[in-house]
């Protein structure tokens, strides 16, 4: 059963460092806790596969990564033919690159996350 977008929030909160290092191995990254938890109870392994596969694509732009996902308004899903987007930017406002989803799965309307030094994490895990 997949939490609603409130509780998964409200338990996203709780994840501050980590315990542990999870690793993808054919990447080399690193996902902490909260993203483990995230990943299991929304079933969203891809979008730690695809963050960082794109993040770890930037490092030569930036070292610090802010990855920002937006679900559509409906209107704007009309209009495009996208359903979500992720943006990837230095932390800075100034984006790197964008990457555009027609349909998604995943139970939140918006997420931040940060790849650094080949790890990707909540902001509360910085």
């Amino acid at each position: 059963m997949k939490l609603r977008d409130k509780e998964i929030r409200e338990r996203l909160q709780c994840f501050t460092g980590t315990q542990m290092y999870h690793y993808i191995p054919i990447l080399g990254t690193r996902f902490t806790d909260g993203l483990k938890y995230l990943s299991d109870v929304a079933g969203c392994h891809w979008l730690i596969t695809d963050t960082s596969v794109m993040a770890k694509g930037l490092k030569h732009r930036s070292k610090w990564v802010t990855i920002d996902f937006k679900r559509l308004s409906e209107e704007k899903q009309d209009f495009t033919g996208y359903e979500a987007r992720i943006v990837y930017s230095d932390g800075n406002d100034n984006i790197l690159e964008t990457q555009w989803y027609r349909a998604t799965d995943f139970p939140l309307d918006e997420l931040r996350l940060f790849f650094v030094n080949d790890t990707l994490m909540l902001p509360s895990e910085y």
